[in-house]
């Protein structure tokens, strides 16, 4: 199967569920798009979260790792 035309018509064949399958392994196959406003943005909130880092402000790993749980509880 090398062309379009042949995946399509394999994928056609297929049953529901493996192409929801399919489906949800081509979408995390896809790059993420940003707009350029929103890669400035994060460019901006990385750049001050490395002076945060420098300057002396954040938290180890460790307590990071503390934090997580009541941070996915949320």
């Amino acid at each position: 199967m090398s062309t379009l035309i042949e995946i399509q018509d394999a994928v056609a064949q297929l049953p529901s569920n493996e192409k929801k399958a399919l489906q949800v392994w081509l979408n995390s196959q896809a790059e993420p798009e940003m707009t350029a406003q929103e890669e400035q943005r994060l460019l901006r909130s990385l750049d001050e979260a490395l002076r945060d880092i420098d300057g002396g402000k954040g938290v180890s790993m460790d307590e990071v790792r503390q934090r997580v749980g009541s941070w996915a509880a949320k």
